[in-house]
């Protein structure tokens, strides 16, 4: 039988949060990978790629996988009742519900969440936290059939983790082979705890204006 995964899109998500895992699923055999958006018009994501739909959520068949990235565009979907309504409704009899990045706060939002441990992006830790949700500072997490990525570029290991989890590690490891992912940074500065405070806080000031209308419209919603 084949397997069907869903990945949810919508504006100013952030591209690799999308691509990495697509890029892995993709790959795996007899798989079905649908990108899904409220309409079939072109989704632009936070830095100005645009990707096509190829099914809106109106038209969306039953899921194996539902998969959410996260990125600036999440704020507005935090209080999207009929965006949220629609994860619960292809989420709650998916085999596995996942997400990348900030996603899982999308996740959190629409109850998919409750009772089960999780991560995102370090800058939105504790944001997940104050949806209820039990954080895990891991790179993926997986507790019980709710598998979440942590920031942007895991979500290529969160990919080639549903990779394993579906048809076992000698697949994952087949794939991980022909896009040879072997990651070797040029810089240690990949996550707070081992890049310099400057860079940190540097990151932190970028980041601050979605950062803070996000925490508002968290503080609203609880």
């Amino acid at each position: 039988m084949s397997t069907t995964i869903g990945m949810v899109m919508f504006p100013q998500l952030t591209q690799l949060d999308l691509t990495g895992p697509y890029e892995v699923f993709a790959r795996m055999p007899e798989t079905k990978v649908l990108l899904l958006a409220a309409t079939l018009e072109p989704v632009r994501t936070e830095k100005g790629l645009t990707i096509l739909p190829d099914c809106t959520f109106a038209d969306c068949p039953d899921l194996d996988v539902i998969c959410v990235p996260g990125g600036p565009g999440i704020n507005p979907r935090l209080s999207d009742e009929s965006f949220l309504t629609f994860l619960q409704e292809k989420g709650s009899p998916a085999r596995y519900v996942t997400s990348v990045c900030t996603g899982a706060l999308l996740l959190a939002r629409a109850g998919l969440l409750d009772g089960y441990k999780a991560t995102t992006h370090w800058l939105s830790l504790d944001l997940l936290r104050q949806l209820g949700v039990e954080v895990v500072e891991d790179r993926v997490v997986k507790d019980g059939n709710r598998i979440t990525g942590g920031g942007v570029t895991a979500g290529i290991d969160f990919g080639l983790y549903i990779a394993a989890e579906l048809f076992g590690e000698e697949t994952a490891q087949s794939i991980q082979l022909m896009m040879e992912y072997q990651p070797n940074p040029p810089f240690e500065s990949g996550h707070p705890t081992s890049a310099k405070p400057a860079i940190v806080e540097q990151v932190r000031h970028t980041a601050a204006p979605y950062q803070k209308e996000r925490e508002q419209i968290i503080k609203r919603l609880l």
